[in-house]
């Protein structure tokens, strides 16, 4: 890669709705593969938040150092098996969308 060229961070914003009565058991899913994927060198940022405004509607917000990070996390074993599993809970199909990082900044918070 000549100097000018840059790596492109990869961003997913995951969104995953549960059936109706299934919120706590999609949550504790949810929560449960975080520290598996904390254990990826590449995955940059991965938070799980829930909404508002809509009861049982989560988001993932995923960041990942290259489109090759990015793939290396869509075949672990534990997101297929988190997949597999979320299918009962759902209530409709995960709406997945991925962007490019192109400005911004991060700050940490001191509390």
């Amino acid at each position: 890669m000549s100097s000018w060229q840059r790596t492109i961070m990869i961003v997913i914003k995951a969104i995953l709705q549960a059936k109706s009565g299934m919120e706590i058991s999609l949550e504790e899913l949810l929560k449960g593969i975080i520290p598996s994927v904390q254990t990826e060198k590449d995955t940059i940022v991965y938070t799980l938040h829930r909404s508002q405004e809509h009861m049982g509607r989560f988001l993932f917000y995923e960041k990942y150092k290259d489109q090759q990070a990015c793939n290396d996390h869509m075949t672990t074993p534990y997101l297929q098996e988190l997949l597999r599993q979320c299918k009962d809970l759902l209530s409709e199909p995960p709406e997945i969308e991925l962007f490019e990082e192109i400005a911004g900044f991060t700050r940490t918070v001191n509390s």
